[in-house]
């Protein structure tokens, strides 16, 4: 026994000679290492072998260990075996921690497919319900059935929304502000209706923060709803935010320094500890299955949340005492933007479109339905599949008497011309173009940052007729420039 063993053990050595080697292996370990060097002679006795195994050390803990185990011969005859022993634990945890960012890829490229899939399927149901409204009175019944509908399909779109939050798509749409009135609306609206009342404690010298509002939102109430589900009694969910600074010794993202630290605790059950390093793994739950609870994405999705910001989740818990959650975000040194759009006309009527339009994507349906939709708004519509044939269609407009006052970009066009390759080349035909980018789905910053690829608006399937005729109208009626002021 040497130093590193009584560190690792947590026997002196004086205990250690009293023990066996059966006196530190647990009861499950098999039967092999035991029996590897049996006592008198054996014909393995002149080889070493190697091992991995489990100890238990003096507090009852076990010690993943790997080494080997070589004979002490005397006079050629078997008289001890030295064992070596290297202690595990820090290679388990990093293997464990690699093991669960796997996990978060495979399952993450999975619902980013499904969610794909399921918003164009998404975006031709609610198309067609917004199509078919503009043929009704509001106040006939089809009408209003119609609504129903409507507002069920908005609920089917936030369920893909936090599938894409999860996977590799969703990029944040970043902008500079204020954590304040993000947290307090997230909890106050989690916990509206519920006995579980909220404790605040956020001063007025926070660090400013450059985030997606509706994604740090949703980091936040999936905590606090896990932190109200903690205490079905009722009580008070403690919420506190302030700057910290951390050390890149303790630092998971060391290029960081300056952060903003929430803190969100309960005073519910606790976590016990042997699985309190799992409840952030996708679909790991401890909930009855319901419409609420058990799905086990939760935690995952603000996991992946923060670490997309730059930032990242820590856990404290005791059972019976409750938990708190930390999460840090990197500060920024920016100032908050302010966007002073100049006045527009009001428009007269929904139906007010005018001027003509290229719509390119590889979805028979969603390039039809679009043509639908742009049709009935009073566009002169024009449909394409892929990027190649849009170019060759803009080029051929240009050379005509009826060139094309804006297009419409799918993202992704699998098996083509996507819509980024696809705006570079139209551009160097047309330097003064007019495009929107389109996606259900992307793991792009196109969509974030569409104007730095050359696009003036983005729209994220499935749309609404009315969403549609807004960004239109935005994008041909409204003047490029802006006037920009600056605040604290």
């Amino acid at each position: 026994m040497n130093k590193a063993g009584q560190e690792a053990s947590g026997y002196s050595i004086g205990e250690a000679l009293k023990l066996t080697i059966l006196d530190i292996l647990p009861d499950s370990e098999p039967a092999s290492l035991v029996n590897e060097y049996p006592a008198g002679p054996t014909t393995r006795r002149n080889e070493t072998s190697l091992y991995d195994a489990e100890f238990i050390n003096k507090d009852e803990t076990r010690i993943p260990v790997e080494g080997s185990m070589s004979p002490i011969m005397a006079n050629g005859k078997l008289s001890g075996i030295l064992i070596l022993a290297r202690d595990l634990t820090e290679r388990k945890k990093m293997e464990e921690e690699l093991l669960k960012i796997q996990k978060f890829e495979s399952i993450g490229a999975l619902a980013g497919g499904i969610a794909h899939d399921y918003n164009n399927i998404l975006a031709v149901i609610m198309g067609n319900i917004s199509l078919a409204q503009t043929y009704l009175d509001t106040d006939d019944r089809v009408f209003q059935l119609l609504t129903e509908a409507e507002k069920a399909s908005e609920v089917a779109k936030k369920l893909t929304t936090r599938l894409l939050t999860f996977s590799k798509g969703g990029s944040p749409v970043r902008k500079v502000v204020h954590i304040a009135p993000i947290l307090m609306g997230a909890v106050d609206f989690t916990l509206s209706g519920s006995n579980v009342k909220s404790d605040f404690s956020i001063p007025n010298d926070l660090r400013l923060i450059e985030v997606d509002e509706s994604q740090i939102g949703q980091a936040i109430y999936n905590i606090v709803v896990n932190a109200m589900e903690a205490m079905p009694g009722g009580g008070t969910i403690n919420v506190r935010a302030e700057n910290a600074r951390i050390s890149p010794e303790n630092n998971p993202a060391p290029n960081e320094t300056n952060y903003l630290k929430i803190s969100i605790k309960d005073h519910g059950t606790g976590i016990p500890e042997e699985i309190l390093g799992k409840i952030s793994d996708p679909y790991f739950s401890t909930k009855d299955m319901g419409t609420q609870k058990g799905i086990g994405l939760g935690l995952s999705i603000s996991q992946s949340i923060i670490k997309r910001h730059g930032g990242y989740i820590d856990i404290e818990s005791k059972v019976g005492t409750g938990t708190t959650f930390f999460i840090y975000l990197p500060a920024t040194g920016k100032k908050i933007s302010r966007k002073v759009p100049v006045k527009k006309p009001l428009k007269e009527s929904r139906i007010s479109g005018e001027g003509r339009i290229l719509v390119m994507d590889d979805e028979e349906m969603i390039r039809d339905l679009a043509g639908q939709m742009l049709g009935r708004l009073g566009y002169d519509v024009a449909l394409s599949g892929d990027g190649a044939e849009a170019i060759d269609i803009y080029t051929e407009a240009m050379k005509s008497e009826r060139p094309f006052d804006l297009v419409v970009l799918d993202l992704t066009i699998r098996g083509g011309i996507g819509g980024k390759e696809t705006i570079s080349k139209l551009i160097e035909i047309d330097p003064g173009i007019k495009a929107i980018v389109s996606s259900g789905y992307s793991d792009s910053s196109v969509m974030s940052d569409y104007k730095s690829y050359g696009f003036k608006g983005s729209i994220a399937k499935p749309y609404k007729l009315e969403e549609l005729d807004n960004i239109l109208f935005e994008v041909l009626k409204e003047p490029t420039e802006l006037k920009t002021e600056s605040c604290k």
